[in-house]
Formats: structure tokens, sequence, C-alpha cells
């Protein structure tokens, strides 16, 4: 495979250092001289990273393609690329519906639109392909997990989710902070509450039948701390006002994707 990137910010770092060294073994990556660090760095590291002249370079030694840029710049660098027939496009621009990258990037013939994270970089990030691609569920898989839909409004839905990430993180965060208040060491607090998350994460993926649901009943003893604690949020409205705000998150996105 001959895969180039189109912007070469954070989250192509992440998509490359997650894809390996052994990614060698499978053909090159080119990637855009834009963001020089970032692309030296990332050749520096992986000898089949080859940071290309140009934007259109990357197209000219490229079979498949990754829209990395960012939405603010999209439509004004996009347009000035030539792009080949054969030219295979995976768009991680969320504010392009998939109608606006076809008519933006003709005449490639195959075009779909992915949202990895940044934990694609660990080999652990999920990734949401629309619609179903082969080649975009085979390229994520080694990153972590491909979730291939075939709704766009699926696809947007999954794109919201994501949007709760620095939410969880500074949740996460609020109680590493009790903690050191409360005498804990803030090294000791922060990988004590990363543990107890990550330990929570892989038991509801190794528990796939168990609704998250009926998982937190199960953490939630009759009369014990969690109950006590499930109880003093809901009855604060939390859930509820992170179910509005990921309504309106998804706004957001539809009403950018379908300009």
């Amino acid at each position: 495979m001959r895969l180039g990137f189109i912007g070469t910010g954070a989250i192509t770092s992440a998509i490359i250092h997650g894809l390996g060294t052994s990614f060698a073994d499978h053909g090159v990556i080119h990637v855009s001289p834009r963001s020089v660090a970032i692309a030296t760095a990332l050749a520096q590291a992986f000898p089949h990273v080859r940071v290309a002249a140009s934007n259109q370079a990357v197209l000219d030694e490229s079979d498949v393609i990754i829209l990395a840029v960012r939405p603010q710049i999209a439509r004004d660098v996009i347009p000035d690329l030539r792009f080949r027939t054969d030219h295979h496009v995976i768009s991680l621009i969320a504010t392009l519906s998939l109608e606006t990258l076809t008519g933006l990037v003709a005449p490639a013939s195959t075009v779909s639109k992915a949202v990895p994270l940044p934990s694609v970089a660990l080999g652990r990030g999920p990734t949401a392909i629309f619609p179903p691609d082969a080649i975009a569920a085979a390229l994520f898989g080694r990153t972590g997990t491909s979730i291939q839909v075939d709704r766009p409004e699926v696809f947007d839905a999954l794109s919201a989710a994501t949007g709760t990430m620095a939410s969880y993180l500074a949740f996460a965060g609020a109680i590493s902070s009790w903690l050191v208040r409360n005498g804990v060491t803030e090294p000791q607090a922060r990988h004590y509450v990363a543990s107890i998350f990550d330990g929570l994460s892989r038991t509801a993926i190794e528990a796939p039948d168990q609704s998250f649901a009926a998982l937190a009943a199960d953490h939630a003893t009759l009369g014990g701390l969690n109950e006590q604690l499930l109880k003093h949020v809901s009855d604060h409205g939390v859930f509820a006002t992170l179910g509005e705000g990921l309504d309106d998150i998804l706004l957001r996105i539809t009403a950018r994707s379908g300009a």
C-alpha cells in the first residue's frame, strides 16, 4: 500500500505511530510537508515514512489518501489538488459531508469518512467508518477497532460521542484533585484514578452482553458508596445535562456537514 496523508498534525502522527514499524512490510507512507516538525519527526522515527515536497506530491506518490487537514482550511486546500480516478480517499474532516467530499476529490473513485481518536497511537482506538470500506477497516483495524456503519446519521452520532473525551478526563481529574486535597500525593492519586477507570473499561469490553446500566447496577451495592454517589450525580442532573450537550454537538456536526 502506498499511503498518503494530506495534513500532518496530531491525528496523523497518532495514526502513523499506531501503525508502527510493522507497516513497513505492507508499504510506504508519504506525508505532506506542512507542520515540518511533526513530518520530520515521523520520518526520523519510521524509515518507511517519506516527507513529500508538496501536497500534490503526496497524491502523485500514493494510492490511498487520508485527508487530515483542519476543517477551517479544507475547502481552500482540497480544490487545488488533482486526484486520480484510482485514488482511494479517506477523509477525517468531520465538517464535510460525503456528498461534498465526493465532489471535491473527483474523479477519485472511492470516498469514505473516518473518525480515529488519539488513542490509535497506542493501538487501542475505536474508529468509526462510513460508508463501509474494506481498505479503511483493515487500516484502522491495525490501530485498534474499526466500526463500519452504513447510515450517515449513525456515523454522525458516533462522531458526536467523541466530544466526551475532554469531559471524561476532567471528571477523572476532579477525583484526583479531591484525593490530593485529602492527603494523597498527586502522582499516586493520578495513577490510582487512571487505574480505576482502566479496570472499568476492561470490564465493560470483556462483558459485551451486559449493558452499561447493568454494569452500573452491579457496581452500586444497595446502601453502598457507589449507590450514594450515583444518586448524588443523578439528582443533580449530570446525566440529563450530558445528553443535552451531546444533542447540541450532533446538531453542530449535522449543520456543518450539510453545508
